[in-house]
């Protein structure tokens, strides 16, 4: 089944995440373009940088999987960094951070920079794990978003409540 579609920042290319794969249309030539494979877990959300050319999916094993899709169609790194699925992930516009969250109830975000350099691979670093959200009915967080300008972000927790998560840079 479809667990999430998304269309590319700046090309003609439609993003649609399987359990088991993430395809890459063109939506000019109405072909298929390329094929990610995640190792056999099980994706259920994903986003991509404003780029277009990395993309994070988060999985029900609360390991989530960063693409180059320069490099190869299997992920360039995976982290397991939640105990729980992960129900959504996110990308900033504009600054090197992206986050993602899970029925554990916490939201964990990133430091993401990917190089102009086609030579040097993304830098990835763990930043903080944030512990605003309480469990309710099994599941945790729910979804995150980035503001567009501003290093703001937003999550929404089956706890029914959104919180927003701000910080001097």
């Amino acid at each position: 089944p479809i667990q999430s579609v998304m269309f590319h920042p700046t090309r003609p290319i439609m993003f649609i995440c399987t359990s088991s794969h993430v395809y890459l249309y063109d939506l000019q030539r109405q072909c298929l373009v390329k094929k990610l494979f995640n190792g056999g877990q099980s994706m259920r959300c994903m986003s991509a940088h404003a780029g277009g050319d990395n993309i994070i999916v988060g999985g029900s094993d609360g390991k989530l999987a960063w693409f180059d899709m320069d490099l190869s169609n299997m992920p360039y790194k995976v982290m397991a960094s939640h105990t729980s699925a992960i129900k959504g992930v996110a990308f900033h516009k504009k600054y090197p951070l992206f986050a993602s969250v899970s029925d554990d109830a916490t939201v964990h975000v990133f430091y993401g920079k990917v190089h102009l350099d086609l030579n040097q691979n993304a830098l990835i670093v763990p930043l903080k794990i944030l512990r605003s959200h309480a469990p309710y009915d099994c599941e945790g967080v729910l979804d995150c978003v980035f503001h567009p300008t501003q290093p703001w972000l937003f999550s929404a927790g089956a706890d029914k409540s959104i919180v927003m998560y701000c910080d001097e840079i």
